[in-house]
């Protein structure tokens, strides 16, 4: 089985990673974890107005904290005592909707395990929902996996 397992560091991804790792998977299954490292759009300022430094910077930047995401995924995979899962990582660059459908169907995911942010009705017409894109254009099952709301 392949699953494939997107994080983004937050507190939904690190519930997924967690759910992930307290469940059996089939012998030999697969996990890869992947993270989208999209370059910020920077709107109303023109290319010129800045430093040329300034987009390497940016995107120097988000390319060490997505790894950085990676990195910590991967610490706890590997304290899976199951050795015959196999674990890989890989950073992509892009928009996390379109990476991780992208991902799942190119390297033929069985299993997409994410994590769901939970945004109000409101906030997902405003913002877009990843969970909720991957659901509606991944070609394998996909679990949304919730963070538990403090009581």
């Amino acid at each position: 089985m392949k699953i494939l397992l997107p994080v983004d560091g937050s507190a939904y991804s690190d519930a997924a990673v967690e759910e992930f790792t307290r469940r059996p998977w089939p012998p030999h299954s697969e996990v890869k974890a992947i993270t989208a490292a999209e370059i910020p759009i920077v709107l109303g300022m023109e290319p010129w107005a800045v430093l040329p430094e300034y987009f390497e910077n940016l995107e120097k930047a988000v390319r060490e904290a997505a790894h950085g995401v990676i990195q910590s995924a991967l610490t706890q995979l590997q304290a899976i005592e199951d050795k015959s899962l196999k674990i890989s990582s890989e950073v992509i660059q892009g928009s996390p909707k379109q990476v991780i459908v992208e991902e799942a169907e190119s390297w033929g995911a069985d299993l997409i395990v994410m994590g769901s942010r939970g945004l109000s009705t409101w906030n997902r017409l405003l913002l877009g929902s990843v969970s909720n894109s991957v659901v509606h254009h991944a070609n394998c099952s996909v679990e949304i996996v919730r963070r538990p709301q403090a009581s």
